[in-house]
């Protein structure tokens, strides 16, 4: 696989333009997120358009708007999705988060949001941008989520295992509550490195559970390919 493109079943990302490309992170979110009686899905960041793109996949009725604050990033998201059997649904705006007004509210909000908070930046602008949380961080994602949500919507993220506390924290500074938590490790035995977490305005008692990746062979587990088989051309 060349890394200017990544191929899935149903469309490909071309990914040449883009600081951050495909990554487990961002497949695993498009492949987990609720979908049931939804039919507007805004992508925060959406950087490639993979999740977008995974979402329309999965929900055949839905309209998506995908926001970008990074040119290059927006053009080939837009130029991802025209490709696409689903390019009648979904939209890409080149946008700061902050500066995003939609008209109605969405049943989802997604986001892959940058992870970085104190790392040393490397000289890459657009790398950074994307890596880094000055442009969208956590409490910013909330803030401006939490009104743009319907009652029964819900937002869903994938974030790094050591930022839970921050990032639930700042959920509930919002009125935003965990609903669904999802621990993923990558083999038995290491520490989880990633959670997937879904949040509403309604609190409630937050399901809890755990995907392992691999099992202790190194080969995928029955759930892990389960998820994603409809995305990934080799399960």
């Amino acid at each position: 696989m060349s890394n200017s493109y990544f191929s899935l079943k149903r469309f490909t990302i071309h990914q040449d333009r883009c600081a951050m490309k495909v990554g487990t992170d961002g497949v695993l979110l498009g492949a987990w997120a609720p979908i049931e009686g939804v039919r507007r899905i805004l992508d925060v960041g959406t950087g490639t358009g993979v999740i977008a793109l995974q979402l329309a996949q999965r929900c055949a009725e839905a309209a998506l708007t995908a926001i970008e604050i990074d040119k290059d990033a927006a053009a080939q998201a837009s130029d991802n999705v025209n490709r696409s059997p689903w390019v009648n649904r979904i939209e890409v705006v080149c946008c700061d988060f902050r500066d995003f007004y939609p008209e109605g509210k969405f049943d989802l909000i997604v986001s892959n949001p940058p992870y970085f908070v104190d790392a040393l930046r490397c000289p890459d602008t657009q790398r950074n941008l994307a890596r880094h949380t000055d442009s969208l961080n956590y409490e910013l994602l909330f803030s401006r989520s939490k009104d743009m949500l319907e009652t029964t919507g819900q937002i869903a993220v994938v974030i790094p295992g050591d930022m839970e506390k921050n990032v639930i924290d700042a959920a509930w500074k919002n009125k935003l509550y965990p609903q669904h938590c999802t621990k993923v490790y990558t083999n038995p035995g290491k520490p989880y490195k990633r959670i997937l977490l879904t949040f509403g305005p309604r609190l409630s008692m937050c399901e809890e559970d755990t995907l392992y990746i691999e099992d202790a062979h190194h080969r995928y587990t029955p759930e892990y390919e389960a998820l994603t088989r409809d995305f990934y051309l080799k399960m």
